[in-house]
């Protein structure tokens, strides 16, 4: 399976260069208010999902700009927004902003901090994930990532194909029971199981350690489920206690290796498919204020999220939420 990783830092240089080779695309409304498009999407997911299980989570990475009604960081927080989710992820925040194993420039931090605050401010929880690989590095990354009031995970592979051997134990490590995001300590971000040579090898090597919340796809390879019963053994740790799984979902690209993709849509794409992302093959840009794309994701029997909710996981990892920086 292909996995579409990116960084936040990078976002902006792949929408410029995108931006200035492209004709523009009549489906695209003149009087589009991309960020509060995405909003009222993730609130509709948000909502569909909770209709089913109230104590689910939800988690949007990146696009923090959306916490503001006016996007900027002195602007009034969008209570609406803050009260639909349940945390923020963020990746680059202190290391990987423009490249793995560096520090992020101190101004970004300083950008990205003011709004992470306004969501933690409000009562959520800030997962952020740095991309370093040296043991000093990853050792800062914790401790002021936790002085901030954040969890962190210092992923040393930014594929996030492996579970790191360091820090042992791991930071913040315990035996007790994760029943909420305000239980947890630590997190994983596992996302690419391409290392694994079966579905059994990756839930092994999950279970043998004690991650109080484990990031991970819906699907081990392309056509093969993680099942409710995998899942009740992912749940546990090593040391006995509960931990919390949460699913992957991107909301903002199209995939075209995900089970929805119509291999007829190569010759005619529907109208909410944009252009594929010159730096991710076989990622899409899409339209997703658009109804058609928005139930691919929620919302019918055959939809992304009824898939993660049927098969028991505890919230999902919404990703490309910066998708309105392109259409911006």
């Amino acid at each position: 399976m292909k996995y579409r990783l990116k960084s936040s830092g990078l976002l902006l240089l792949i929408c410029s260069v995108v931006v200035v080779g492209c004709k523009g695309n009549s489906a695209i409304p003149e009087d589009l208010d991309a960020k509060e498009e995405m909003r009222e999407f993730v609130m509709a997911i948000s909502q569909s999902a909770r209709r089913v299980n109230p104590e689910f989570i939800v988690i949007p990475q990146n696009g923090i700009e959306l916490v503001t009604e006016d996007g900027e960081a002195d602007g009034q927080p969008h209570m609406a927004y803050l009260s639909a989710i349940d945390g923020h992820g963020q990746e680059d925040l202190l290391y990987g902003y423009n490249r793995d194993d560096r520090a992020t420039p101190s101004g970004t931090q300083e950008y990205l901090r003011s709004y992470l605050d306004i969501s933690r401010e409000a009562g959520n929880h800030i997962l952020v994930t740095d991309y370093c690989s040296t043991e000093d590095n990853m050792a800062d990354s914790y401790r002021r990532n936790q002085e901030y009031g954040y969890i962190s995970f210092a992923a040393n592979h930014r594929e996030l194909d492996i579970i790191p051997g360091y820090p042992a134990p791991l930071h913040e490590e315990h035996a007790g029971e994760v029943e909420s995001l305000s239980d947890i300590r630590n997190f994983l971000y596992l996302l690419n199981p391409e290392n694994f040579g079966s579905r059994q090898d990756f839930i092994a090597a999950v279970s043998a350690n004690n991650y109080d919340l484990v990031i991970m796809d819906l699907f081990f390879q392309e056509e093969e489920v993680f099942t409710s019963d995998d899942l009740n053994l992912l749940r546990r740790k090593a040391n006995g206690g509960r931990r919390l799984l949460i699913c992957y979902l991107s909301i903002g690209e199209a995939e075209d290796y995900r089970y929805y993709w119509d291999e007829a849509w190569g010759q005619e794409p529907p109208e909410w498919l944009d252009r594929e992302n010159p730096n991710w093959q076989g990622n899409f840009k899409v339209h997703y204020w658009n109804p058609e794309w928005q139930a691919v994701i929620y919302g019918n029997q055959n939809a992304y999220l009824t898939k993660i909710l049927e098969v028991g996981f505890d919230g999902v990892y919404l990703d490309i939420i910066d998708a309105f920086e392109y259409y911006e």
